[in-house]
């Protein structure tokens, strides 16, 4: 469904993601990389991608497994090949759940909005 936001865009409301996305957490052979480059906003870090001249911007929100998702980035990467600037904010503060490292009940009672 679509709602009328401020400013006359339009809103698409979706639920959140389900109990299916810690089932097959990405990989982290590898560091993260991208195109992109890492910018602090006051408290915030944020992967940033695209020309900040561009017409419209995006902000692409992590699932628990954060910012540095490296499908993610490769996401982020792509949208802003289309002609957008992309900010993808680390709101875990460096935290992201690791299935190794904690049950998600666990990494969820220190991760309360």
């Amino acid at each position: 469904p679509r709602d009328q936001g401020k400013g006359g865009y339009r809103v698409r409301k979706r639920k959140m993601a389900g109990p299916q996305c810690c089932e097959s957490p990405p990989t982290r052979d590898h560091p993260a990389v991208g195109v992109g480059r890492i910018d602090a906003f006051q408290d915030l870090t944020a992967y940033v991608t695209g020309s900040s001249n561009a017409d419209a911007a995006i902000i692409l929100v992590a699932d628990v497994f954060g910012y540095e998702a490296p499908k993610l980035r490769k996401l982020a990467d792509k949208v802003a090949a289309a002609g957008y600037f992309v900010v993808v904010p680390d709101y875990f503060n460096g935290d992201p759940y690791v299935p190794d490292r904690d049950t998600i009940k666990d990494w969820l009672k220190n991760h309360l909005p």
